[in-house]
């Protein structure tokens, strides 16, 4: 068999599935295939930022994710540090992982699983006419003049299809076959660890007191990890970075005894409580690494999630920039595929997501080492940024962004202090009628207090909202501010309304000139 499709989609686990949610949004429909047999088993990624719930706010799936997490965690919990969940505390991080954020976006941070949220991002994609298939795998692809041939194979049945796509979205893993069929080096931190993580049931509810904590970290003197806890407090999982081993000395490789005894013995010993009932699940063994690809693009093939960054959990940023990463991708490919935009388009993929990944990579990777790994050196870390600006604050430089030349070299900005200042993402002012958050994404367009500059966005592909509130007035100025579908700031000018200037930059940006 063979197909025609504008976008295949390697890999439908969270990045996947979000990469295939967003271009069908858009009007496009992809194809996604998944090697394994259904969504995610494991819960994974679970605290997820406030620009990624705006992400899926824009496509009109917040309130049930919102739904989902409520059915999985206590929302709104601390990030803290103890010897053990019975013993001393050591360090409180965040007293609510909503702390001091609340008036940057109408969107919280919230905590839910992979199991809870994938079920959910992939019935709205296949409403929006995605096709996602479980048990396949791409067993090779090959780029010609016109687009990419991937033979994909069904797992169980041997059954094998050719697909013909214009382009492809590898979204398939740390490890990803398409990258290395590639070539493209991995750069940063390379192995560090042999963790595990141990799914378990206990009833831990005695050990929390009545604290309501969202992410825990160890640091005992036996074991260094982290908990995460369900909603009943009945179950929960350790990861388990370092522990003592057989020499009385804690060792980073965790992968020599993984037995049921074992992992019972380090959940024990993390909860303060050696004798209460722990029944192991699962375990699972990973590597733990900080690394990013060297390229994001490969003609028509593009790098989205872990198959372009892996970074270690510490600061749960991981699956957050998978999503930012697909969602920045998709509207391009999307507008390109439509014949909207020029595909030099895409170009602006990889200088708008790499270094973003790549300093993110630094900040996960500093956190780890300050608060689980001081052995492995603080030399050369990055300073740590602001959660708020990392997630809130990233800025764009591109063909696909126009500079206003204010010099700033930053990646981050800080959201407290929000400017519409282009390749920032369109920062959220309180309206009477709710947020502008809720004005910008999914095309085009123009936010201004000016009724000239609205008037000059007639007959253009976008839309113009007329604001005359003060505080709107104070982030975005006097003139006009033009948003990207992905809701950053491409353009602005504070000078009289002027429709050629307007097209101009439009054509600009979608590459059109």
């Amino acid at each position: 068999m063979e197909r025609e499709v504008p976008v295949l989609v390697v890999g439908g686990s969270l990045v996947g599935l979000s990469t295939a949610l967003f271009l069908a949004d858009s009007g496009v429909s992809p194809i996604v295939v998944e090697r394994h047999p259904g969504p995610a088993i494991h819960p994974r990624a679970a605290l997820f930022f406030q620009r990624t719930v705006e992400l899926w706010r824009s496509v009109g799936l917040e309130d049930e994710i919102l739904g989902a997490s409520a059915l999985e965690f206590e929302q709104n919990g601390a990030v803290m540090s103890v010897e053990s969940l019975a013993g001393e505390e050591v360090e409180w991080f965040f007293r609510t992982v909503n702390e001091g954020v609340e008036e940057l976006s109408p969107s919280p941070r919230l905590f839910v699983t992979q199991i809870g949220l994938e079920p959910i991002l992939r019935r709205k994609a296949q409403e929006l006419g995605a096709e996602v298939r479980y048990s396949w795998e791409a067993v090779a692809v090959e780029e010609d003049g016109d687009g990419v041939t991937a033979t994909v194979r069904h797992r169980d049945t041997g059954e094998e299809e050719t697909i013909h796509a214009r382009y492809i979205v590898a979204a398939d893993g740390a490890h990803s076959p398409i990258r290395e069929s590639l070539g493209i080096p991995l750069h940063g931190h390379g192995s560090f660890s042999n963790s595990i993580t141990i799914y378990f049931r206990a009833n831990v509810k005695p050990l929390l007191r009545d604290r309501n904590l969202s992410v825990i970290y160890v640091f005992g003197p036996r074991l260094q990890g982290f908990f995460r806890f369900s909603l009943a407090g009945d179950a929960g999982f350790l990861v388990v970075n370092k522990a003592i081993d057989e020499h009385g000395e804690l060792s980073a490789d965790l992968w020599g005894d993984t037995g049921d005894e074992k992992c019972v013995e380090f959940v024990r010993e993390a909860l303060g409580d050696p004798e209460i009932a722990v029944d192991v699940e699962n375990v699972q063994r990973w590597n733990a690494s900080a690394e990013w690809a060297e390229r994001f693009q490969a003609g028509r093939i593009f790098l989205a999630g872990d198959s372009g960054h892996v970074m270690p959990p510490t600061g749960g940023y991981g699956g957050n920039v998978g999503v930012q990463d697909a969602h920045n991708l998709a509207w391009k490919l999307a507008y390109v595929v439509r014949g909207d935009a020029g595909p030099g388009l895409l170009d602006s993929y990889d200088p708008e997501r790499r270094p973003i990944a790549e300093e993110i990579v630094e900040q996960a990777y500093a956190r780890y080492v300050l608060r689980l790994a001081p052995e492995l050196g603080k030399e050369g870390l990055h300073a740590m940024a602001d959660d708020a600006a990392i997630d809130l604050g990233y800025r764009y430089r591109s063909d696909a962004v126009a500079a206003d030349g204010d010099g700033d070299d930053g990646l981050f900005v800080d959201p407290r202090e929000p400017a519409a200042v282009p390749g920032v993402r369109a920062p959220h002012v309180a309206l009477e009628s709710g947020s502008t958050i809720d004005l910008v994404g999914g095309r085009f367009v123009v936010l201004t207090g000016a009724e000239g500059w609205r008037r000059a966005a007639d007959g253009l592909d976008l839309e113009a909202h007329l604001i005359h509130e003060p505080a709107f007035a104070e982030v975005y100025g006097p003139g006009a501010v033009l948003v990207r579908p992905d809701g950053h700031v491409g353009w602005r000018s504070d000078g009289p309304a002027d429709g050629g200037e307007l097209r101009g930059a439009l054509d600009r940006l979608l590459a059109r000139r």
